[in-house]
């Protein structure tokens, strides 16, 4: 007992100082020049939308983690004929791709809401962990493409090609979101082994020809969507388990796994496995295809990590690399019926949280098994158009000014020098105060100060610390937007 509590205090402490590492500095510069320009372009993007979407949206489940033997609550298995028999259930999972038929499948629909919402770039969800292909691959034929699957006669059944082609006639940036792991694949999984995990359920190192062959596998399915589906601004690689890994990350793994046995934690978790994908090599391969590619290799350090990305959170402070937050708009990441919708205030609150702590926020929605989406998302992105139609200039192409926020009123600043301040309305609160104190910027004498969406010109007062502005009465009985006030300073004292 002694020894697993010594080990359990040891990893914790590895993990907070891991995470600490992971917030501050495990980040790696890009340095060729084409990626960069298209980096610091994505960076003024600021809000993109996700989506998930794949045969399981048929059952309304997490996607692809309930085939994966993996003690979790969130992926436990509660649908098919038989859930309680781990076989059974992989096969009656698999076999949703016959009967996956989306037939209001209309991308032209979500292109102009993404739009009209003020996205900028969007990624798509290609193929997820349980290896379903949402695009017309050759190297496989679990696709939604293949003729036994109920979709594949539709004009539009190349999904992926449909989506992409959609968003950018609106002038979206285009990413593709590529899964790492196939558990469909056997050379990943290979039906000789059960699988133990998340991880490939075999030693690279004692099948090196097997594992080669998933490897060409992988790169093969890329450099195809990047050769036959246009121009893709953002590879968004997930699975970042599937890495080159160090012997002694490997043993930590398992030092990991013997604690959580040892302290009665349950079932298997996942291990460290080292699954030398050959990145280096792929994202060498992948920009001769597709010059200045922003690459996303999610949580694996290194410099095919372009920009990090936390994950459904907003962090505490400002980061000192790229970054974006994926956040789900609704239920979960895949379609949950009846899911529940953020508020067009608690989406647009976070899209000014982010913003001002210098990151990007990508919003999840997930269509459903006949290829629309909710409602519930429709009225949010409508919620955040019309917000943004006042005050995007507040968000585009800004960059954050110290101290970001001040109570409930969030910053930004533009190459121009104008400082932008949001007020966000309070709980209950539906009108801007009538006067407006912040402490933290001083605005240079004399300059104008408006809200956005109106020409008045504010009256403002310079205070010991800080200064005061006052809202006209006009103003506050026809406000320009809803749920956040933008006020621009035109310059301050610096």
């Amino acid at each position: 007992m002694k020894k697993s509590i010594a080990i359990i205090a040891l990893l914790f402490s590895v993990q907070m100082f891991s995470q600490a590492i992971y917030e501050d500095e495990r980040y790696v510069p890009e340095t060729d020049p084409l990626v960069l320009k298209n980096l610091d372009e994505w960076q003024g993007k600021k809000f993109g939308l996700l989506m998930h979407w794949g045969t399981y949206s048929e059952w309304g489940i997490v996607e692809s983690w309930s085939i994966c033997p993996e003690d979790y609550g969130w992926c436990e298995r509660k649908k098919g004929s038989n859930p309680s028999n781990y076989n059974q259930y992989v096969k009656d999972y698999e076999g949703l791709k016959k009967n996956f038929n989306p037939t209001k499948f209309n991308p032209e629909k979500w292109a102009k809401a993404a739009k009209n919402a003020g996205m900028k770039y969007m990624v798509f969800t290609t193929k997820h962990h349980d290896g379903f292909n949402m695009f017309d691959t050759k190297y496989s034929d679990y696709k939604v493409t293949d003729a036994g699957c109920a979709f594949s006669t539709n004009p539009k059944a190349n999904i992926a090609k449909e989506v992409f082609n959609a968003f950018r006639k609106e002038n979206i940036s285009t990413g593709a979101y590529f899964s790492k792991p196939d558990w469909h694949n056997e050379n990943y999984w290979d039906p000789y082994f059960p699988p133990f995990d998340r991880n490939v359920n075999y030693d690279p190192a004692a099948y090196p020809d097997k594992w080669k062959k998933y490897v060409d596998f992988t790169h093969n399915q890329i450099l195809e969507l990047l050769t036959d589906y246009g121009k893709i601004d953002i590879l968004w690689l997930d699975g970042g388990w599937v890495a080159k890994t160090s012997k002694e990350d490997v043993k930590k793994g398992f030092a990991e796994k013997f604690a959580e046995n040892e302290s009665g934690n349950g079932f298997i978790k996942h291990r460290v496995v080292d699954q030398d994908i050959k990145m280096d090599e792929l994202v060498v391969k992948a920009r001769q295809k597709q010059p200045g590619l922003i690459v996303v290799d999610r949580a694996v350090h290194g410099k095919n990590q372009n920009y990090l990305t936390p994950e459904n959170r907003v962090p505490e402070k400002t980061l000192p690399y790229p970054w974006e937050s994926c956040i789900t708009s609704g239920g979960g990441w895949s379609y949950t019926p009846d899911a529940k919708y953020l508020t067009g205030r608690q989406g647009i609150h976070m899209l000014i949280d982010v913003v001002a702590k210098g990151g990007n926020l990508l919003l999840n929605v997930a269509p459903g098994p006949d290829g629309e989406w909710q409602q519930g998302a429709y009225d949010l992105l409508v919620a955040y158009g019309d917000w943004m139609k006042v005050n995007n200039t507040a968000i585009y192409n800004t960059k954050p000014i110290a101290p970001y926020k001040e109570n409930n009123i969030c910053m930004t600043q533009n190459k121009a020098g104008n400082v932008f301040l949001f007020y966000l309305a309070k709980e209950g609160e539906n009108t801007i105060p009538s006067e407006v104190i912040v402490n933290s910027i001083s605005p240079k004498k004399g300059t104008k100060i408006t809200m956005l969406g109106s020409k008045t010109s504010l009256k403002w007062t310079k205070l010991d610390k800080g200064f005061k502005v006052v809202i006209p009465e006009s103003l506050r009985n026809n406000l320009p937007s809803k749920e956040a006030w933008t006020l621009k300073i035109e310059a301050i004292n610096r």
